[in-house]
Order: C-alpha cells, then structure tokens, then sequence
C-alpha cells in the first residue's frame, strides 16, 4: 500500500491507535506512517499532504497517550518529533502546552506516554542548526525551564522516597519518569541558553547534580544486580555525568563555576576509598573523562603571554592550579599506574582462552569514551604531559623500586611491573630527557626478555611493546642487532600473545626513520619464515590482516633501502667508466656482485611469495566449504 493514496495516512493513524488489532500489524502501520513524514510531509514534497490533511493528523497524534505497548509508544513518540521538527512551533502552536499538561496527569500510563513524547519532541528540536530555528528553541528553553526543572525534582523525590520504603514496582515507575525528565533537563541545559551561567535556574540545576548524584550512589548500595532498578538505577547515574560532560564540552566558560566540585567529586570517587562499593565501571569512565576534559580544554590554558589571556581562562587555570598539588598528582598518578593500569582476572583469562581477541585492543577513535583501559591511558597521558615536572620523579621512583629479578611465584609483583612499564611507554615522549633508555635495554629490558617461563609472559609481552614506544623516541643506532635478535627469539615464543605483540614492534622498528637494511638483512629470512607461520597459525581475521600488514611493511622498506642502495652503487660503477683509464675487470666484477646480491634477495622474497598465495588460496577454498547460516527472516 502507498503511504499517499486515498487516505492512506488516515488509515495508518487508526490502525496503529486502535489497540484491539494485533501488534505486528499496529507496529507495521506506525513504521510505515513514521517513515513517510519525510517523504511527504513537507510542503515542497511530490505529493505533499494538504495543510487540512495535516491539521487533522496533528490533531489526533495528541489525543491521547495512553498507548500499552512500549515499543510502539516509543515510535509513536519519534513520529510526533518528526512532525515537530517541521511544524513546531509555528504550525503546531498546541504541541509544547498539550505536553507539558498531560505530564501533570494522575494515571501513570498517560503521564509516562506524554512524558516520552515530550523528551523525543525537545530532542529533535535541540538538533536544529539553523538561526532561526535556534533562536526558537532558546525562547522555548527559558519558557518551560522551571517547570521542568520541578518535575525533575518531584520525580526523584518520590523515586528515592519509595526505594526507602522497599516499594519496587512503584520505585521502578518513578526511576523511569525521572530519567525521562532528566534526558529533557539535559537537552535544554545543554542547547536552549546561549550563556547559561547567566541564568540561575540552569547554574542551580547543574550544583544540584551532585547532590543527586551522591543520593543515587548511596541508594545503590542497598540496590542489589537482581533488583529491577538496578540497570535503571546506573543509567539514571550515567546520564547525570553525561549533563555534567555535555555541558563541559559546550559551554567551557559557563562551566568554570562547577570546576572545583566536578574535580574534588570525580578524584574523590575515582581515587579514594570514598568510592569502594558502589562505583562501578561505567560510572569510573564518565568521571575519569570529566578529569580530562577539563585537564586537556585549551578554554583553560593561558597564553604565553598572560596578558593575551582572558579573565576566565585565567580564573579557570587557577582553579585548576590550586586543585593539582603535589599530592594529589602524586596520589592520582600512583592509583592509575598500581590499580587501573593492572591486567584484570578477566583479561588474564581472556588471553589464555582467546589470545587473539586479547591483543586486539580498542584502541583509536573514541574507545576512550566507554572503554576503561583506554579510558585510563588517555587521563595518563594527559595529566602526565601538563603535569610531567612533578609526576616525572614519581614515576621514576617507581621504575627504580622494580629493577632487578622479579619472582615468578609472586604474580603480583609480575602484573606490578607490567602496569609501570605500561606507563614509561605511554610517557616516552615526556620521559625523553629522563631516562637512559639505551642503558636500561642493555642492563634490564633485554635480560628480561630472555626469561622464558610461562608466568613471565606478561613481562616478555610489555617490554617488547615498550621497546616499540621507545624505537622512535631514543634507541642507538648499534642496539638494533640486539633488538633483532630478540626479535627473533620471541617470534619463537610459546605464547600466541608474545609472538603478535613482538610483529607489531618489529614493523615500528623497521617503519623508523633510522631503520638500514645493512644491519637488518641477516635476519630477513628468518624473520620473513617466522612471520609466515604466525600468519598461518592465527585464525581470526582482524589478527591476520594486522600480520599481513606487518609483512608487508617489512618487504617495502627493505626493497625501498635496497634499491636505494643499488642505485647508489651503479651510480659510483657509471662515475667510474667515465674515468679515461677505468679498470673493466674491476667495474664488472662489482656490477655482478650487485646483480648476484639482487638476484638472490628477490629470488627469496618470490618464493615465500609463491608459498604464501599458496597458503591463501587452500583457505580460500577452505571456506568455500562451510555452509554459512541462512540469515533470519526479518
């Protein structure tokens, strides 16, 4: 059926409002009259829908909301949204004030029904770019701010009111109506004041964050996993740091009041014992991102020149200043290195199960937003780079207290020395001028490679990636045999985990700009065979391209180094049949060494080739074998 023909529009409004019918059909017709507001609603469209058409539409959408079925309440409540992005407020006066009184409504259904519909309406209008269209949504903002702001507070009173009286199901229901009020709370904060410190409502509402947010940790502790408001309950704890983070991210300049208490909230429940019991990953990610948010903001960074700087930057940069003191950094750095840089029971048992899964690490892009490793690094990172001065000898404290043998029966100690490695790879950069790396390869890092009992193999696995963080940062030139053959070596090791995290610094190692092929040729082959057979032994395929990749990386820079080199060398044989008395026997016995060298160099690269696309092509019709699953009907 056409959604536009002979009143199709209608038939699918009463189809998906008349409850008696089945779901499939309902949630049909809804789909069906959603997905067609963009094709024929505007006026310009072929085929629009008369202004009366309209009127009439808009009309019943608002009627009622007393929809039963959550799903299709929710597409009915993007529907209207969709309506209102075009026609709201101008053509839809009537919208905004039906919502706001059916949220009044005793009967629960129709109050979370309107209430729903009310966060999907504000949503879609925050997204409009337009000048127009912004100017509208601040007017709308300052209009309905209090109100909102009210029901918020009435919502969450009640909700911690019922959890204290045991009331579940009641409690439940509450939690939901204020998460919905809080998701349009967020939108309006956040998009509807082009100054927002300048408006008391939204600076009290932003100070009443984390009160609520304390209330709502507290409350969880009495919340078990099996309650029904538990995930409710962390997605409510979630989405106040979200306000906090948007707002951030927004309005850095009307954030600079909430500055001091977003830190001393966040390091309090992050890197205290304030938090033990009742944060949980999530809640950590959120509140280590608001940490760097505001370490990293460049609104918060003076100029050079202090006087070019403005009076909030500067007041900002104070705050900052006057919170980061010796022991706080101190005690920041040493919780991030000794506690959340350490490899987790989870991890240590995924690389046993899965190794392959193991090393392939969210990292790039914005993991560091939902990941918590990531999440750590970033945070390190980045304090330690506007901080290093003071957190440099704090770390090589760290450093120094771990050299020497480590027991193997103590994995304490051995996930210890792996998180501070961690740490020295990640501050390479900023640990430039500190730190002999040179010397500490020779005395240290390369005996511990050389330790080959299992329980040491998260060491074997962080130095050869430390070595990979440090190759371009400082490493002699004469220390890249070593480094070869330990290499080598560690392609050769037992555990998968090992064998991948040693390819990736071997292709750092040759990508560097100091890389020669003079000092690396002895080990080609060997390298190239060793390589080969990893490709063959791992099976997911995120970890053969990252192989494959390694492989290739090696083979252009050792043929872009040779014919370099080559060319160089013709080039001194062709300078010397210039000269008038130049020795033929000389010049010819040289050009055939060079051919024999080349010769014998591609010779080799063709056959792993040839034994390569061999391997390939027998997978290739390994998997034309299996019989994928048909894909489920929609």
């Amino acid at each position: 059926m056409q959604w536009k023909t002979g009143g199709g529009e209608l038939l699918f409004r009463n189809i998906f409002t008349n409850h008696t019918l089945d779901v499939n059909v309902r949630w049909l017709a809804v789909l069906y009259f959603k997905n067609g507001i963009d094709r024929y609603w505007r006026r310009v469209a072929p085929h629009a829908l008369s202004e009366e058409e309209k009127t009439t539409l808009r009309a019943g959408l608002i009627t009622n909301f007393n929809e039963p079925v959550n799903q299709i309440a929710t597409q009915i409540s993007v529907l209207i949204a969709k309506v209102a992005r075009v026609d709201c407020p101008r053509q839809w006066p009537e919208l905004i004030p039906t919502l706001l009184e059916s949220v009044k409504v005793q009967d629960d259904l129709q109050q979370h029904r309107a209430l729903l519909t009310f966060y999907h309406v504000t949503k879609t209008l925050a997204s409009k770019r337009l000048a127009a269209d912004r100017k509208l949504f601040y007017d709308l903002a300052s209009g309905i701010y209090s109100f909102v702001c009210s029901l918020w507070n009435h919502h969450t009173d009640t909700f911690l009111q019922q959890v204290c009286r045991g009331d579940e199901a009641a409690a439940s229901n509450s939690l939901e109506r204020t998460l919905l009020s809080l998701k349009v709370l967020r939108k309006l904060t956040v998009h509807g004041f082009v100054e927002p410190h300048g408006s008391v409502e939204v600076m009290g509402f932003l100070h009443a964050v984390f009160e609520r947010l304390k209330q709502f940790l507290e409350c969880s502790r009495s919340i078990r996993a099996e309650n029904v408001c538990r995930d409710r309950l962390e997605k409510t704890i979630i989405l106040f740091t979200k306000v906090l983070l948007d707002f951030l991210d927004q309005h850095p300049f009307s954030f600079i009041p909430l500055i001091q208490r977003s830190l001393e909230f966040a390091v309090s429940y992050v890197f205290t014992e304030a938090g033990e019991g009742i944060v949980f990953e999530r809640f950590i990610v959120q509140c280590l991102n608001l940490i760097k948010m505001i370490v990293k903001n460049d609104a918060y960074k003076p100029s050079k020149n202090i006087e070019d700087s403005s009076p909030e930057t500067l007041e900002a940069h104070k705050i900052k200043t006057a919170f980061f003191t010796y022991p706080t950094l101190m005690e920041i750095c040493r919780r991030l290195v000794t506690h959340y840089f350490l490899l987790t029971k989870e991890e240590l048992t995924m690389w046993e199960e899965d190794p392959e899964g193991f090393t392939v690490e969210e990292t790039g892009g914005d993991s560091w937003k939902y990941s918590l490793r990531p999440c750590t690094e970033v945070l390190f990172i980045y304090i330690f780079h506007e901080y290093n001065q003071t957190l440099t000898p704090v770390l090589l404290e760290m450093v120094r207290s771990l050299q020497g043998s480590t027991n193997l029966e103590d994995t304490s100690a051995i996930l210890i020395k792996d998180a501070v490695y961690n740490a020295v790879g990640l501050a390479a950069y900023e640990l430039f001028d500190s730190v002999d790396f040179d010397q500490w390869f020779k005395s240290q890092l390369l005996a511990e490679l050389q330790v080959s009992h299992d329980r040491y193999k998260p060491i074997r696995r962080r130095v050869i990636w430390l070595i990979g963080q440090w190759i371009s940062v400082k490493f002699q030139s004469d220390l890249r045999p070593m480094l070869y053959e330990a290499i080598r070596n560690l392609l050769q090791d037992q555990d998968l985990v090992v064998r991948i995290e040693t390819a990736t610094t071997l292709k750092l190692t040759v990508d560097d700009f100091e890389f020669t092929t003079d000092q690396f040729l002895p080990y080609l082959e060997s390298m190239f065979t060793l390589l080969f057979e990893l490709l063959q032994e791992v099976t997911q395929c995120d970890t053969k391209m990252h192989v494959l990749h390694v492989l290739s990386c090696v083979i252009e820079r050792v043929n872009m180094q040779e014919s370099i080199r080559w060319l160089e060398d013709e080039k001194a044989l062709l300078e010397m049949t210039e000269e008038v008395d130049y020795d033929v026997d000389t010049s010819a016995t040289q050009l055939e060494a060079i051919l024999e060298q080349r010769i014998d160099i591609l010779t080799k690269f063709r056959d792993k080739v040839k034994s390569f696309r061999a391997a390939l092509q027998e997978e290739e019709q390994a998997s034309k074998q299996i019989n994928p699953k048909r894909p489920r009907a929609l």
